[in-house]
């Protein structure tokens, strides 16, 4: 038996366009509302519904691209526009990351992990040159070792790129507002936009707006931050415990020694991207926490 071509694309865009609508599944998963993981909430100017689910508007301007027009939009016998399915796939929207659930009962903000376990989470100031942040991503991947970046929303203005490599790597992504100023001093309307302009960009992204925040310039966020941070979506802040101070620009032997003298089970480590001496310092970083049988994870899984 034989099947005329015209028809097998007629057939071919028909599939596209119902995939493209939500009619087709491309894994098993519930059709009806579903229970929105912390990393999925579309960014909102309210707080997260009683029900547990979020409204998926998108800000005004910010959403999706519409999508592209379906087979009984286009002649019955016409051809296949040539490279329609990459353009259709240029416009989806980004698939989100996918996280593990959070173990019962973690904390509204997570200094450290359980002190019981081996496993740490180092993570990283997300802003700087990002060819050193590149070289600090692909030497943690070499080891297969999964970073948390919290990351700058004015640096992925100038970086975009960096959001997708970073979560291709097998990493994660925060927020850490947007200009990285002074948070604590805000006024509560100014320190909310700071932290919902950071979530719209990892939105329009990544797919989503990540599962953490932390404040910037401060190790732990005062009331009205945590107030501010959950208005936008987010209902774990990350602290730390460890602060080696790279961001002074110690030699790598030295960060090196700050870091392994006090990390420890369950340790929360704040690094930066964007500094040579960080990037040199990581594999004897990694070496020395191997050898403490330590074992790097990202943040949520360090909380799972």
């Amino acid at each position: 038996m034989t099947v005329d071509r015209r028809t097998v694309l007629r057939t071919t865009v028909k599939l596209a366009a119902l995939a493209s609508a939500g009619g087709l599944l491309t894994a098993c998963g519930d059709t009806g509302r579903r229970r929105a993981d912390p990393g999925s909430f579309a960014v909102r100017p309210g707080p997260v519904d009683p029900s547990g689910t979020v409204d998926p508007a998108w800000p005004a301007g910010e959403g999706p691209a519409s999508p592209a027009p379906t087979a009984s939009a286009r002649p019955a016998d016409g051809p296949v526009p040539e490279g329609a399915a990459a353009r259709a796939a240029a416009s989806a929207p980004p698939v989100p990351p996918v996280l593990p659930p959070l173990a019962p009962g973690t904390p509204v903000e997570v200094a450290y992990g359980p002190r019981t376990g081996r496993n740490v989470a180092l993570t990283f100031h997300g802003s700087g040159d990002p060819a050193l942040a590149t070289a600090l991503l692909e030497t943690a991947e070499k080891r297969g070792v999964g970073l948390t970046v919290m990351v700058v929303g004015s640096w992925l203005d100038q970086q975009p790129q960096m959001a997708r490599r970073i979560l291709d790597g097998g990493h994660e992504l925060g927020n850490h507002t947007q200009n990285h100023q002074n948070i604590s001093a805000m006024a509560p309307d100014r320190a909310r936009d700071e932290i919902a302009q950071c979530a719209e960009r990892l939105q329009r992204l990544t797919g989503s707006i990540g599962r953490w925040f932390r404040p910037s310039a401060a190790q732990y966020a005062t009331p009205m931050v945590r107030e501010q941070a959950r208005a936008v979506g987010y209902e774990h802040v990350l602290a730390f415990d460890v602060d080696p101070r790279d961001y002074a620009d110690p030699t790598a032997a030295e960060l090196q020694r700050r870091v392994l003298a006090s990390v420890r089970g369950g340790s929360v480590v704040a690094l930066h991207l964007g500094h040579r001496c960080t990037v040199d310092a990581l594999p004897g970083i990694l070496d020395g926490l191997a050898r403490a049988g330590l074992a790097p994870v990202t943040a949520s899984r360090l909380c799972a």
